[in-house]
């Protein structure tokens, strides 16, 4: 369940998309703007959130079995909701997060396997019921986004990338889950290229934020005075 007073805005995509960039890029306009924002990511964003997010991206833990990958992404969520976003959010601010429940279903529903059914009952417990209002899917294609995020991710963060170094089908099945729920859900996600030039890519965004959000705010909380 939404709060009545903030917004939630989820950035998705596949390794290499450009999530994290323009996440900042986004916080940086929406401030410009007037907004009040709060900028975070999944897995992280608590003290317990960040340590699982090490157990999660660290390649020394190998081939994790994906329930186990479920549960400890569901943890990182459930501190993550009731101690950042839930508080932003009643607080009247625009949450921004790099991933959320949209990631789960596309990498381990998707990419592992585990029934979408019983994800999307853990999600909902994790979350409380929150749902983003608005989700931006950067689709970039398999091959590229594992270069781009090789190239950028530090060895001991690589989990993920060393696996579909190895299973590029793996990646693949991912991005086309994303495509099924932005197909699905298109009043709620924005799917948006990034394979163009990244001021071209940001311009598209900024479109969206103005008519997803700027146009219908203003003057309510969210704004600073």
């Amino acid at each position: 369940m939404n709060t009545p007073h903030g917004y939630f805005l989820t950035l998705e995509g596949i390794e290499g998309s450009g999530k994290t960039s323009h996440a900042r890029r986004i916080e940086a306009f929406l401030v410009q703007e007037g907004c009040q924002v709060l900028l975070t990511q999944e897995p992280g964003g608590t003290r317990a959130g960040e340590q699982i997010r090490r157990i999660l991206l660290n390649p020394a833990h190998g081939e994790l079995d994906p329930f186990t990958e479920v549960f400890l992404f569901q943890a990182a969520r459930r501190e993550h909701v009731k101690q950042v976003i839930q508080p932003a959010l009643h607080a009247g601010k625009i949450v921004i997060c790099v991933r959320f429940t949209d990631s789960t279903i596309a990498y381990q529903g998707y990419g592992r396997g585990v029934e979408n059914e019983f994800l999307v009952h853990l999600n909902r417990v994790a979350s409380g019921g929150l749902n983003p209002d608005c989700t931006i899917f950067l689709d970039v294609d398999p091959e590229e986004g594992l270069r781009r995020s090789m190239a950028k991710t530090s060895a001991d963060e690589q989990r993920f990338e060393q696996e579909f170094q190895i299973k590029s089908d793996l990646l693949k099945r991912i991005r086309e889950g994303f495509l099924h729920l932005a197909r699905e859900e298109d009043n709620r996600f924005v799917v948006i290229s990034s394979m163009r030039p990244r001021e071209i890519v940001f311009e598209e965004i900024k479109e969206t934020l103005r008519r997803k959000i700027l146009s219908t705010r203003k003057g309510k909380l969210g704004w600073k005075a």
